[in-house]
């Protein structure tokens, strides 16, 4: 099913003035207070079309947000594939070989295959590693409203749901199911790890509100762990939505489509058909089966559709 082009609110920009960090690694910038506390990561552009974090982390940066406590690094993880976006084809700068967010095991990044994405993670590992709490800043390729997604650790869920917004979460109780995304990388993949590791999805790639929700959630989740203080402007309490993830739906031929356009949050009954690949067929796992991230433009061996189930 063909799909309209999206709306272009927020654009890329020139990110050479943040390139020479502090840390000997590109586009990696780290601030020390001197003073005991966490060490706190913000990383943007995981995905090279997913704007809103690079224009949170430019914000951090722009306006010169210093750590009360502890220590704050800002990354711009995969600059490469942000300097290929083309407005003509926008979804295609999402990675230039791998998904940086998928090669995160120890098993990829000590291999001996190559790519800009993993050259790229192997230069970002002591970093990741170095932080206490992580938050890295995604979006989507659909307009739906953002969320929260992370491991099922206790430690991840009060963090989320005390910061409060977005309110709606995506819980995975088994870890992502096509790889290893960054935020479960060493030890904040462990059930016995204390670092807190999530990523928020902020609204389609390419709108204002989007931008905004990427700084926002970047400086509550900085308030939270008490780097800085608290925003002053006051927020509407929302009700707080949970979803388990069940199954993480590939793409598996080129005959792959939904039985209907999707954008995500969609909600079928136990076996209702939500898309064919081939011979194959994707029905709800359950009641209330609640679909989250359908793929915009299947391609084959890439992520299809999340399913969930209310919680």
């Amino acid at each position: 099913m063909s799909q309209p082009q999206p709306v272009f609110e927020v654009l890329p920009r020139d990110l050479s003035a943040y390139r020479h960090g502090n840390v000997g690694i590109d586009y990696v910038h780290r601030f020390e207070s001197g003073k005991p506390g966490p060490h706190v990561l913000i990383n943007a552009l995981t995905h090279g079309n997913e704007i809103c974090g690079m224009v949170a982390a430019t914000h951090l940066l722009d306006t010169g947000v210093r750590p009360l406590i502890g220590t704050l690094t800002i990354s711009l993880a995969n600059v490469a594939a942000y300097e290929s976006f083309d407005q003509a084809r926008p979804f295609e700068s999402r990675q230039l070989v791998h998904n940086l967010n998928r090669i995160w095991s120890a098993a990829e990044l000590d291999g001996t295959e190559h790519s800009p994405e993993l050259q790229r993670a192997r230069e970002l590992r002591p970093v990741v590693a170095a932080a206490d709490h992580i938050l890295d800043i995604h979006s989507t390729s659909q307009d739906v409203e953002p969320f929260w997604v992370y491991p099922a650790y206790a430690r991840n869920a009060e963090a989320a749901l005390a910061i409060g917004t977005p309110p709606a979460h995506l819980v995975m109780p088994s870890g992502l199911g096509s790889g290893t995304p960054l935020i479960q990388h060493g030890r904040h993949g462990q059930a016995a790890g204390n670092g807190v590791g999530v990523v928020v999805e902020c609204g389609q790639h390419f709108l204002q509100s989007a931008a905004d929700m990427a700084t926002g959630v970047a400086l509550d989740f900085l308030a939270h762990f008490g780097l800085i203080a608290p925003r002053t402007a006051a927020r509407p309490a929302a009700a707080q939505r949970r979803y388990e993830l069940l199954e993480t739906c590939m793409v598996r031929t080129p005959d792959f489509q939904f039985t209907r356009p999707l954008l995500g949050f969609e909600v079928f009954a136990k076996g209702d058909l939500i898309a064919t690949d081939g011979p194959h067929e994707i029905r709800a796992l359950c009641d209330d089966c609640t679909v989250f991230m359908p793929t915009r433009e299947p391609i084959v061996g890439r992520e299809a559709v999340y399913l969930t189930r209310p919680v």
